[in-house]
């Protein structure tokens, strides 16, 4: 008597394989055929297909696979092959949980300023529909699509909804423009993952200056430090890091005297190699 074969999302040792980065999981068997049992996941729809073709589409359950043709039997099925039936099917499970994606790239300000940007979103696909519609739309190698190979597809459009803001924008002004990017990204991005079946949830974006001295001269700004202070109090941290004594002294702009006698002497009091009495 043959044993049933169950197909699912588990393994050998009963470990759910779809974890929070896969989309899709191929099952890599080609054991499923007519009498298999397809198990499906609260948090999964499982696409159907035969030699290419899409069966059905099943949510939360458990289903016996049976082919729509009349069934070979008896002999003919013992001699030919070997017992099972000779349409096998393919298992394709996607993942219906929120999921979420980082994009991270650079984009430039008015300025031309190099700016590092970080987008998190949240996607899921909500309908057997948009399941039906994500198989037939996006391409994958192996047997999974993983989160960071949706983003392959979907980073550049974050990319060029970043670069439509921030390109016209000064970069201190950058963060004040975090709403209006945050909703561009969305726009565009649910627009085109909507292509593939896929519901976009949430945006997260962040911008910063890529070069950390910007980013220590913008902060000291936003204490109401001008640009020239701003360039004193960052060089004075650093020269305090470093043990430097006349720090302070950086950091207001004063000149640096050691037992109360500025050791300098004016340029203009110079004469042929000596000073002035």
């Amino acid at each position: 008597m043959a044993i049933m074969s169950v197909i699912s999302t588990l393994d050998n040792n009963g470990m759910e394989v779809m974890g929070p980065d896969i989309i899709i999981y191929h099952y890599p068997s080609a054991s499923i055929v007519s009498g298999s049992l397809l198990t499906v996941e609260s948090n999964h729809f499982c696409v159907l297909k035969s030699r290419g073709m899409i069966i059905n589409v099943y949510e939360m359950g458990q289903y016996p696979i049976s082919t729509g043709d009349k069934p070979i039997i008896g002999s003919m099925v013992q001699g030919f092959f070997g017992g099972q039936s000779p349409w096998q099917y393919e298992a394709l499970y996607v993942n219906r949980a929120k999921l979420v994606v980082r994009a991270t790239g650079l984009a430039l300000s008015a300025e031309m300023a190099e700016m590092q940007y970080d987008v998190d979103y949240y996607v899921h696909v909500p309908t057997k529909d948009g399941a039906l519609k994500l198989i037939q739309h996006m391409p994958y190698a192996g047997h999974v699509l993983t989160t960071e190979a949706l983003n392959a597809y979907a980073g550049p459009v974050v990319e060029q909804a970043i670069n439509q803001v921030i390109q016209v924008t000064p970069l201190e002004q950058v963060n004040e423009k975090i709403h209006d990017l945050t909703d561009v990204v969305r726009s565009h991005l649910s627009e085109f993952l909507d292509g593939y079946g896929i519901a976009l949830d949430t945006v997260k974006v962040l911008v910063r200056p890529r070069d950390e001295r910007m980013r220590a001269l913008i902060g000291l700004k936003a204490f109401g430090l001008d640009e020239a202070a701003a360039v004193r109090y960052y060089t004075a941290i650093l020269m305090a890091e470093r043990g430097v004594v006349s720090a302070p002294n950086m950091a207001v702009g004063a000149p640096f005297a050691i037992g109360g006698v500025v050791p300098t002497v004016p340029v203009d009091g110079v004469t042929n190699g000596a000073a002035k009495v």
